[in-house]
């Protein structure tokens, strides 16, 4: 092996080795729950399922289009319910992520969305976030 090749082998497995340093320190969001979400929380999911997944992600995992919503950002004391019912009712500019802005969503009523967020923590609770 040359030196020049030996050094770029050198700066490859070093660039590699502190990548993961790098991140946001933002971990990944645990599994999505497993098992069947209860009687009491399966209308606010559908409605998740119907109004936010396209963008969220099934079970609140997150898309190309979309964050996780089962994700710490999003436990109940740094967005908190009303934070939800906003964003819904007026769209959100962009802060947390490069997702782009969230727009406003005209389908659901704010009782809907009282549905979606419950079913959203209890999401959130399987998960570990809270």
């Amino acid at each position: 092996m040359t030196i020049s090749r030996t050094c770029g082998l050198a700066v490859v497995l070093c660039v590699l080795s502190v990548a993961p340093a790098c991140s946001q320190g933002e971990s990944a969001p645990k599994a999505v729950a497993s098992g069947a979400v209860p009687a009491g929380l399966q209308t606010g999911e559908a409605k998740f399922k119907a109004n936010c997944s396209g963008c969220h992600g099934a079970g609140g995992a997150g898309t190309s289009q979309g964050p996780p919503l089962v994700h710490k950002i999003y436990e109940p004391n740094h967005h908190g319910d009303a934070a939800f019912q906003r964003a819904a009712a007026n769209g959100v500019k962009a802060h947390h992520w490069e997702f782009g802005n969230m727009p406003k969503i005209e389908a659901v009523t704010p009782e809907d969305v009282d549905q979606i967020i419950a079913y959203v923590r209890w999401l959130q609770k399987q998960a570990g976030i809270f």
